[in-house]
């Protein structure tokens, strides 16, 4: 398996298990936790999960001085991006709020684009249209209804955060560093963000049935863990563009659970914004591959 395809592989793995958060963290709520005690538990859970991947994979824990200030950042920027998402589910519906996360990608594409002069292509920026329009469908009801203000500005702080730590994975020195060894320090120091929501709100808050933990051991490994080590890689693989379009995936997968377990509706005009952006997704994978055969046709055909 070539490195490309093993970065859309994995591209598409973080998308699919960021996209179960409200799978986890809506029935937390239920049971009376807040946003900073969630994501406390959630990035402290996941420690010791990629410790044991540490150790499988006999990695090294050793922080050099001048990797501290870099995983910092982006530990912070991780945080602030976990803690207004999560946040915004309580002001609107969690797939409507996983949904309006996705003009990351069209962040990231124009980032990319301005701080490092990254081409985009056509099909990426068809692409980045495309799935625009389909979550533009997705997030606008048919009755017209306004979304709340305040909800919709923490999902573009959180989606801007999203970007730059993206960005920051693949255009700094953690470029070379190994995958889980970032995941590892960027939850380690992305705790600072709840530790201190924690002590400015008074207290930390629990679950309160054996359902509750389960759930929080579930945020822990799947949208954490596994996501973020797998964003990491593919970010590495195939870089920040293609990372970020493939993420469309994850409103898909949080308005699946918000039907299937939720009891949300899926009307004509979201099946329609679904479809633009699984579109989308599909063009930007088989996007590479269709560039590079039509370059091998050409090159026979002018020998």
């Amino acid at each position: 398996m070539s490195d490309m395809v093993k970065g859309y592989f994995l591209a598409i793995v973080a998308s699919v298990t960021y996209g179960m958060n409200p799978l986890f963290t809506l029935p937390l709520y239920a049971e009376g936790m807040d946003a900073h005690s969630v994501l406390f538990f959630r990035y402290l859970l996941a420690l010791p999960i990629l410790a044991s991947l540490f150790k499988l994979n006999h990695a090294n824990f050793a922080l050099y001085r001048r990797e501290v200030f870099p995983l910092a950042l982006m530990g912070l920027l991780m945080g602030v991006s976990s803690l207004t998402l999560f946040a915004s589910y309580q002001y609107m519906d969690a797939g409507i709020a996983s949904t309006l996360l996705f003009v990351y990608p069209i962040l990231v594409a124009v980032l990319m684009s301005l701080l490092f002069k990254e081409k985009l292509t056509w099909l990426t920026k068809a692409c980045i249209f495309t799935a625009f329009i389909g979550i533009m469908l997705l997030y606008k009801g048919s009755d017209g209804a306004t979304l709340d203000s305040w909800g919709t500005f923490i999902v573009f702080v959180s989606a801007i955060t999203y970007a730059f730590y993206i960005i920051g994975v693949n255009q700094s020195g953690l470029r070379e560093m190994p995958t889980i060894k970032i995941t590892f320090y960027v939850l380690f120091f992305g705790l600072s963000v709840y530790i201190v929501g924690i002590l400015v709100q008074g207290g930390l808050s629990t679950p309160q049935t054996p359902l509750g933990w389960l759930s929080l051991l579930g945020l822990a490994a799947l949208p954490t863990a596994m996501s973020l080590t797998a964003t990491t890689t593919a970010v590495q693989y195939i870089g920040s563009t293609p990372t970020a379009i493939l993420g469309a995936l994850e409103p898909a997968t949080a308005i699946f659970f918000g039907i299937t377990v939720f009891d949300e509706v899926l009307t004509a005009r979201d099946c329609l914004g679904l479809f633009l952006i699984i579109t989308a997704v599909s063009l930007v994978v088989a996007g590479s591959a269709l560039t590079k055969y039509l370059k091998r046709l050409l090159q026979h055909r002018a020998s």
